[in-house]
């Protein structure tokens, strides 16, 4: 089977958030028809709502940079499905891609499971069977949705790390933030050490009752002699030197948290200041053109985060916001945030079933295109001094970020 095939195939399973709600008997079938590779290595288990995705990409560049087998397992991913699966620092090639697929896609034929396994639970074990026949000695694993029933949590990983909770994905995992909280302390496993974000007063107490190991509570290593600027952040921590390379407040308390991490698994920060984390306020620079971010601030927390980093940094620029997002996101409550700030307003959609239609999205005398190359065309008009921001969901930032590479 070709990379392209294996792609068309994994696709053709649907949405990968219907796994949301399934138990895990399937995935743990097809992983001990492969010999269980997810028991080979070590891991460290990364859930949250907002910051797992940065607090896992640092941790892995941490553990690299200390001579560590290390992956790093994420999703979604922004151009290509082998992103998800990085082993020591590099995504995995095609043909790997391919090859664990095909043997997936075997071992579960073989089953005759009630169904074949989705999206998400195909690439999750491939992504263990790839870590063993690499030799990872750590890889750090970010949860897809919840905690719980996610397909990762199949793993008895060394830590578990709960980056902060917020409102996202209430269909699937609750319309209270305790709920949501629940659902992300169901990584949390008997003995297993953990660390915890700084948290609202009430997922604090949620995650503080049901731990089941020893945990450290992030509020009390507090952050010293702070810096930041618009590019990042340096500061101390439990006696640390942290160097953060990736931009806005937030990443603060996600990089305090992956050097906490670092040093319970017995390895200094410095690694860090190497982490690369597409897509989250990464900046592109067109020749002759304005300066360009691409941020996939997708829920309130994100969006908070995102107009927290333009009053900061961007107050005396004209910023042109290109917007997407999925359906199932609370577009209202986001635009209400982010587009007082656009001095215009492009809205798009990405090629996914999920999008929601631009003329859907209350923007009133938005500019509405039907393609994220079209958008990319809208802002021409602006000047070398403007600032275009292409933001919403990671699918419209990753479309942008393809087409800005070509």
């Amino acid at each position: 089977m070709t990379y392209a095939e294996a792609v068309k195939y994994l696709y053709s399973l649907g949405n990968e958030i219907q796994t949301a709600k399934f138990d895990l008997e399937r995935i743990k079938k097809v992983l001990e028809a492969l010999g269980n590779p997810q028991q080979v290595c070590r891991f460290v288990h990364v859930a949250g709502t907002n910051g797992k995705g940065s607090t896992s990409a640092m941790i892995e560049s941490g553990l690299r940079a200390a001579g560590v087998a290390s992956a790093l397992y994420t999703s979604p991913h922004l151009v290509e499905p082998t992103e998800r699966i990085q082993i020591n620092g590099q995504p995995v090639t095609p043909a790997q891609f391919a090859s664990a697929f095909e043997q997936v896609h075997a071992a579960a034929e073989a089953l005759q499971l009630d169904f074949h396994p989705t999206y998400f639970e195909c690439v999750t074990a491939m992504a263990f069977l790839l870590f063993r026949q690499t030799g990872v000695q750590i890889a750090v694993l970010e949860v897809g949705l919840g905690g719980t029933l996610d397909a990762t949590n199949v793993v008895h990983p060394d830590l578990c790390v709960i980056t902060p909770i917020d409102f996202d994905h209430q269909v699937f995992l609750g319309d209270t933030i305790e709920r949501i909280a629940g659902e992300k302390a169901g990584i949390l496993k008997p003995g297993v050490p953990a660390i915890f974000a700084e948290q609202r007063p009430e997922v604090e107490a949620l995650l503080v009752a049901r731990a089941q190991g020893p945990y450290t509570l992030a509020r009390n290593w507090p952050i010293t002699d702070l810096h930041i600027d618009a590019r990042g952040s340096r500061f101390q921590v439990a006696g640390m030197q942290v160097e953060c390379p990736l931009a806005g407040e937030h990443q603060v308390e996600n990089a305090r948290m992956a050097a906490l991490a670092l040093r319970h698994l017995g390895h200094s920060p410095a690694g860090i200041a190497q982490t690369r984390w597409p897509g989250r306020l990464e900046r592109a620079k067109s020749t002759n053109g304005p300066e360009i971010l691409l941020d996939g601030a997708h829920n309130i927390a994100g969006t908070r985060a995102l107009v927290r980093y333009l009053q900061r940094f961007y107050a005396d620029r004209r910023v042109w916001v290109v917007f997407g997002v999925m359906r199932d996101k609370a577009v209202a409550e986001i635009a209400s945030l982010l587009f007082p700030l656009a001095h215009r307003i492009i809205l798009t959609r990405p090629d996914n079933s999920r999008a929601m239609p631009p003329e859907s999205i209350p923007a009133p005398g938005a500019t509405l295109t039907h393609s994220v190359s079209e958008a990319l065309l809208a802002v021409r008009e602006a000047s070398p001094e403007d600032v275009v921001l292409i933001t919403g969901s990671l699918y419209v930032v990753g479309e942008a970020r393809a087409a800005l590479v070509k």
